[in-house]
């Protein structure tokens, strides 16, 4: 696939943002404490990995994606910022690895491994318009 050559481990990726309430475990009903969820978080670390090699793979192409590994190690109240990044750290054809991390203002709040694969767009997007006319 080209497109892969400018693909190489050590591309780093960075997103942030403020939690509030939409970001929580009781709003996203993952938990009963009003404090960042771990699907937020994870959401977060998705786009930092995601974004970093969105201008290398090709205007048809994006990354989706496929696994996450992650432990949340400590919780963040509404009204405080995140940061979360990625580093690529494995390419192996359209598989990209990442390490990820998330942190606020006082410490690392979470860590982990998050794969993503290169797709072609359309043929992805056509099949999805398959699945949904067949449900």
């Amino acid at each position: 696939m080209s497109g892969n050559s400018l693909l190489e481990a050590g591309i780093e990726g960075h997103a942030d943002m403020l939690v509030g309430a939409a970001h929580t475990a009781t709003f996203v009903g993952s938990g009963s404490v009003e404090v960042l969820a771990t699907a937020s978080m994870i959401v977060l670390m998705e786009k930092a990995a995601g974004s970093s090699v969105e201008s290398l793979v090709g205007s048809e192409r994006t990354t989706v994606g496929t696994h996450i590994d992650m432990r949340h190690i400590a919780a963040t109240p509404p009204g405080v910022r995140i940061d979360a990044y990625s580093r690529l750290i494995k390419v192996d054809g359209r598989l990209l690895t990442f390490e990820v991390w998330a942190e606020d203002a006082r410490e690392r709040i979470g860590e982990g491994i998050h794969e993503r694969v290169i797709i072609d767009r359309d043929r992805f997007l056509a099949k999805v318009a398959s699945k949904a006319a067949r449900v």
